[in-house]
């Protein structure tokens, strides 16, 4: 049986962990989770460490100091996640604005031939509910920048929510990526395009989370912005090994 881990970063989501850890488990198919935890203050870790007896095996938790940033917490799970031997590797949120049912639908085209399965929320028009209109604005025209700048056939680059066959995350050279925020998610696509990889792009329904806080800022998108161009500049070669 294929081994599939869902990587979840966390930061101050007391009011969404449970209910994202049940909802997952309860799928077919034998799904794990990874947890990397940044020190929130509310008591996620907690949560977390009190459902891992009964979900023995299959919940795991990695613990930081403090709030690190959104790259380097996926970073830290996708090594794990190689070291550990999965074959299948997602990244979700925890809040619910990625519905767990929609993984197996991303599992299914990575098994039929993609490397790299994208929940898009743009490439069956716009798919996104609770957004104020100007983010949805902004969120849509950023990718629509990126898509033009970088050359990627890609409608949703700034997606969180995939599913990478381990080789691609074996391939990538996770030491040489350098955005931190929404603009990590832009290179890892970008990087397994590059390198080769075929990325397929599955429609979702996007829901903004309604509890909990967001965790989206200006700063966040102008890394973004101009980290785009630098990658432009960029020569993406593999991981040597």
């Amino acid at each position: 049986m294929d081994r599939k881990v869902v990587i979840i970063p966390t930061y101050n989501e007391k009011e969404n962990i449970e209910k994202i850890i049940r909802a997952v488990f309860a799928l077919e198919g034998e799904y794990h989770i990874l947890v990397i935890e940044d020190g929130s203050p509310d008591g996620t870790a907690a949560i977390v460490k009190g459902m891992q007896e009964e979900f023995a095996g299959r919940l795991h938790m990695i613990e930081r100091t403090g709030k690190l940033g959104l790259g380097t917490a996926y970073i830290t799970g996708f090594k794990w996640s190689v070291e550990h031997g999965y074959d299948y590797i997602f990244e979700m949120d925890a809040d619910f604005s990625h519905n767990p049912n929609d993984l197996p639908e991303l599992y299914q085209a990575c098994k039929q031939g993609a490397d790299l399965a994208i929940g898009s929320r743009y490439c069956k028009g716009i798919s996104v509910i609770n957004w104020p209109i100007g983010r949805v604005i902004m969120s849509y025209y950023a990718s629509v920048y990126v898509r033009t700048v970088l050359g990627m056939k890609i409608y949703d680059t700034t997606a969180g929510f995939k599913c990478y066959r381990r080789q691609v995350l074996e391939t990538i050279d996770l030491d040489k990526v350098k955005m931190k925020g929404y603009g990590f998610q832009i290179e890892m696509k970008y990087s397994a395009y590059k390198l080769g990889f075929k990325v397929q792009e599955v429609p979702i329904i996007f829901v903004d989370r309604t509890e909990g806080t967001s965790k989206m800022s200006s700063g966040i998108f102008g890394e973004a912005f101009w980290g785009v161009l630098n990658l432009k500049m960029r020569k993406i070669k593999p991981r040597t090994r």
